[in-house]
């Protein structure tokens, strides 16, 4: 993280299964590249985090149900040259196995957020919902796209869950400036993902109508799965024109 911090300074990032306290992340080291950081941490479990340059207005949880504990959801309003950045940072459940508790939860989840999403589009700014959405939204989404066709990230209940939160008005960062199969953004462990080019497209970054006019490229770093003790997934970058 600190490398790529440093090689790409992004003026935000957003973490996703931190899976530690918010007491226990490294925030003294982060802080000395010149990030601001607000986590929403949980032990052992899930966990997110927005890093940015500038200092911002946060928001712990997503709102919809007071007994849900899961530490998925962190939001910040960052200042920009005009306006703000609306910023949401996602980890959304995994979902598996499917039919079960853990899936209920999930499109429980979904259903929550797209609630939320809809008010945050009338406040008519740029917005980005950003993360791990453990959603492949289509089969160009999925090397082998039948593989999963059982698979809580697959569903057909998945899927359009997530076209309801699509359909609201956002824009899909990368599939606004590539057409193409993939790009993949998840190659598991198992089985040599990584070196078959087994991969799966399920972190996204949505934006607003607002945050979409002013969209200038989206690209994966793909080459972030090749380093050692590398994360099975690999960040999206997005530049928005907000000066």
């Amino acid at each position: 993280m600190l490398d790529y911090l440093r090689e790409q300074s992004p003026d935000a990032l957003c973490l996703q299964e931190i899976k530690c306290v918010d007491e226990l992340f490294p925030r003294a080291e982060i802080e000395d590249l010149g990030y601001n950081v607000a986590t929403h941490g949980q032990k052992g479990f899930n966990g997110v985090a927005i890093l940015a340059k500038r200092p911002f207005e946060v928001k712990r949880g997503l709102p919809g149900d007071a007994d849900d504990l899961q530490a998925r959801y962190i939001e910040a309003v960052i200042p920009a040259a005009r306006g703000v950045l609306r910023l949401a940072c996602i980890y959304l459940p995994n979902g598996n196995p499917a039919p079960g508790e853990k899936y209920a939860y999930k499109l429980a989840f979904m259903d929550r957020l797209i609630r939320h999403a809809r008010k945050l589009l009338a406040y008519e700014e740029p917005l980005a919902l950003a993360g791990d959405f453990n959603v492949i939204p289509e089969p160009r989404d999925a090397a082998h796209p039948e593989q999963w066709t059982k698979d809580a990230l697959f569903l057909p209940e998945t899927r359009a869950r997530f076209r309801e939160l699509m359909s609201l008005g956002f824009a899909d960062a990368l599939r606004a400036v590539s057409d193409e199969k993939g790009p993949y953004t998840f190659w598991d462990y198992q089985g040599g993902g990584w070196q078959r080019n087994n991969g799966i497209r399920i972190d996204h970054v949505l934006l607003s109508p607002q945050a979409a006019d002013r969209l200038e490229t989206a690209a994966v770093d793909k080459d972030m799965r090749g380093r050692e003790k590398a994360s099975d997934h690999v960040p999206v970058r997005v530049a928005l024109k907000l000066d």
